[in-house]
């Protein structure tokens, strides 16, 4: 048997920016064997900013996988290894002849399908590369005797023959490893029956439902991806910050009319509370300057900033995550209501560009969306405060001496005591509530 030399090339996980320094494997998206093109998507990896889709700068064979789903990497360590060119076909071998039986069963329904030959790979180019390796100029290898052909370990291989998509998923789908399986196909090669076999004897032969036994301990949980990245971030802002907060009740009933309004002005046109909050907090910011800055604390100085990068809490399936509208005192209220909305739908599908992570000088924490009325928020480090909206709740209020139910909610206000003292953090919060209950306050800036 005589195979064609491949050139190997490693990649390696790259550089994904932001000063990200590791990520997880989430899910490979190829197999070894696959034919692979350049920019192709190999792999969607999680760090701890986002999801990422990794492509691979190499064409050819992928020859090794160097880490399994769920294993966490290190920027630079190997991620996949590439051949620059497909190995030449072996001489004609009992194998062969199997594999393609077994290809024509395939196409013809008869679910004995092999894993590892993609189905499409015709078997002609196959035969033009064998004459090829046989050809007069090429000198054949010297055997000193004839010897007859070792046969092809089973057992000892490290990973199953790999063949088909579709019984690759069948075990990937039941929780199957392929890896556990007995193959039972010509040189170990492992069939959809075998699968098949494996998912029964999984499935318990009682319709009783099994009880679940008993834990022999606690469940350990690794810090992972985004859950790394928020235990970090919050526990080095209570290393680091002596914060402090203030909150105070407020009546949201005239911000719900301003909202309305400005719908009812374009039709069709949507204004969220949080993008009216955000359009308070930029105002807020202009007053207050002190409250948009962070602590360099190796330098002993506070770092105070012109721009606002106004960042907000979003939840999403794979946890809490802190998009930054960039620049947010040069947009209007739609256009930060618009802002609002597309990098939450980015959020929620996990598809935030890093740079949209980061950066932040300010955070906007929506929390009444849990139906809470109040919290000491946290702050996101390294920022030096942070504003969190309870739910808005019809109470009793009193309104020119006479007692009315109101539209009310909670305002709490934390920041960094060494930025601003409680005059300062208790006037920027008396004017996000007047702002709140008198919209027509945030004329006075415009």
């Amino acid at each position: 048997m005589t195979t064609a030399t491949l050139h190997e090339q490693l990649f390696r996980l790259p550089d994904l920016g932001e000063g990200l320094t590791d990520a997880e494997i989430v899910e490979w998206k190829v197999a070894v064997g696959d034919t692979v093109t350049i920019d192709q998507i190999v792999v969607e990896v999680e760090t701890a900013k986002a999801a990422v889709e990794v492509p691979v700068p190499y064409a050819g064979t992928v020859l090794r996988l160097h880490a399994e789903a769920g294993t966490p990497l290190g920027v630079g360590e190997p991620l996949i290894t590439v051949g620059a060119a497909a190995p030449a076909a072996p001489e004609p071998t009992a194998l062969d002849t199997a594999a393609e039986r077994y290809r024509e069963e395939e196409q013809a329904g008869s679910g004995n399908v092999l894993i590892g030959y993609g189905t499409g790979h015709e078997p002609a180019p196959r035969r033009r590369r064998r004459r090829t390796a046989a050809a007069p100029q090429e000198p054949a290898p010297q055997d000193p005797a004839p010897q007859a052909p070792a046969p092809t370990p089973v057992t000892e291989t490290h990973a199953p023959r790999v063949i088909s998509p579709l019984v690759r998923r069948l075990a990937r789908d039941h929780g199957i490893d392929l890896a556990a399986l007995a193959p039972s196909g010509p040189a170990g090669v492992v069939l959809r029956r075998d699968v098949e076999q494996a998912v029964v004897r999984q499935t318990p032969a009682s319709t009783e439902p099994t009880p679940e036994p008993a834990s022999d301990g606690p469940v350990r949980i690794p810090l992972r991806g985004i859950r790394k990245a928020v235990a970090d971030k919050l526990a080095r802002s209570r290393t680091e910050i002596p914060d402090a907060t203030t909150w105070v009740d407020v009546d949201a009933t005239g911000l719900l009319q301003a909202k309305k309004a400005l719908e009812a002005a374009e039709p069709g046109r949507r204004v969220g509370l949080l993008a009216l909050f955000a359009r308070i907090c930029v105002a807020g910011l202009r007053r207050y300057p002190e409250l948009n800055s962070t602590v360099d604390t190796e330098r002993r100085e506070i770092v105070r900033f012109d721009e606002v990068h106004l960042g907000f809490a979003a939840q999403t399936d794979r946890g809490l995550v802190v998009p930054v509208v960039r620049d947010a005192h040069r947009l209007t209220t739609v256009q930060l209501a618009a802002e609002l909305a597309r990098l939450t739908e980015l959020a929620r599908t996990g598809s935030l560009p890093p740079d949209r992570l980061t950066g932040g000088t300010f955070t906007l924490n929506n929390y009444g969306v849990f139906g809470v009325d109040g919290s000491t928020p946290i702050i996101n480090h390294p920022e030096a405060a942070l504003l969190g909206v309870g739910r808005i709740v019809d109470k009793p209020w009193v309104v020119n001496g006479e007692l009315t139910v109101r539209k009310v909610t909670q305002l709490s206000f934390s920041f960094d005591h060494r930025v601003c003292d409680g005059g300062t953090a208790g006037g920027f919060l008396r004017f996000v509530a007047d702002c709140v209950e008198r919209p027509a306050v945030l004329l006075a800036d415009v």
